[in-house]
């Protein structure tokens, strides 16, 4: 068996099927975990959704900040902007079945050594604590008032973890962790306006995996989000949104055994331009 974390698809569903020919995936004996952003600004959102809900338990998915977006759009809560292209599962026969399905999806999933998150962690969180602090957000995604947890998870505040947190605060800080966060200064602040790779921010920021101190260093984190990074492997991390909507790269990881990166090229000039 051989398991097998991918970046950010974001509906480009023919680049995944190609990534999936190249590893001979087999759904018999392999497993893929993904970083979550399965939907939105690539050309085949709904099919995407098919396909690894199909896969059953030999795919695993975290949420992502863009498929947190689809089912606050498809629960009334938020609209749709100008660059979504979700609207074919929004009009889908399947859409109720495909839309529930991925709201039971969960912010983080560990095995063994490895946690997999869409974006990031804040430095004063523990790999175990991340593991707590998502089952809370979980609990209330998977529960009876989960539509309020979309009328209140957009903003940047608060911008700064405190275990005192408390509410609506609290959960909206956990998910921007999870879905959103790349960059943080020492003390982990948290930053939401800078997109760029390392080098372009400002000098009073780091990204999450390098504030002095971080808590969850040590554990072996797989996360994607951050295409400006670009693949990325070092201190028990790694990114591997390589931007394949972007017109760069879609990547797996092997993470049993020796780590092996697979990629396949977007197709030319991308899909839609940066945001």
């Amino acid at each position: 068996m051989a398991i097998y974390a991918i970046g950010d698809v974001q509906g480009c569903f023919a680049e995944l099927q190609r990534l999936l020919d190249q590893i001979r995936f087999d759904p018999a004996e392999d497993r893929l975990w993904f970083t979550g952003d399965l939907v939105n600004r690539g050309p085949q959102s709904l099919e995407t959704l098919r396909f690894i809900r199909s896969l059953g338990d030999r795919a695993v998915t975290v949420l992502g900040n863009h498929d947190l977006h689809l089912l606050a759009v498809a629960h009334g809560v938020s609209r749709t902007k100008r660059k979504d292209t979700f609207s074919d599962v929004l009009t889908a026969p399947d859409r109720d079945i495909l839309v529930d399905w991925l709201r039971r999806r969960p912010l983080l999933f560990r095995d063994g050594a490895f946690y997999l998150i869409h974006a990031g962690l804040p430095p004063q969180w523990s790999a175990e604590d991340a593991e707590r602090y998502a089952k809370e957000v979980e609990s209330c995604l998977q529960g009876d008032d989960f539509v309020e947890l979309f009328r209140h998870m957009y903003g940047d505040q608060p911008d700064l973890w405190t275990e005192t947190l408390q509410g609506w605060d609290r959960l909206r800080f956990i998910t921007n962790c999870f879905t959103r966060v790349r960059y943080c200064d020492r003390y982990g602040r948290t930053d939401f306006k800078e997109k760029g790779g390392p080098g372009t921010q400002p000098s009073h920021l780091m990204p999450w995996f390098k504030v002095p101190g971080r808590k969850s260093a040590g554990a072996e984190i797989v996360f994607g989000h951050w295409s400006t990074l670009g693949f990325y492997a070092d201190d028990d991390v790694y990114g591997i949104d390589t931007g394949c909507l972007w017109g760069g790269e879609l990547t797996a990881l092997r993470l049993d055994g020796e780590k092996k990166r697979f990629c396949v090229s977007c197709r030319e000039g991308g899909y839609q331009e940066p945001f």
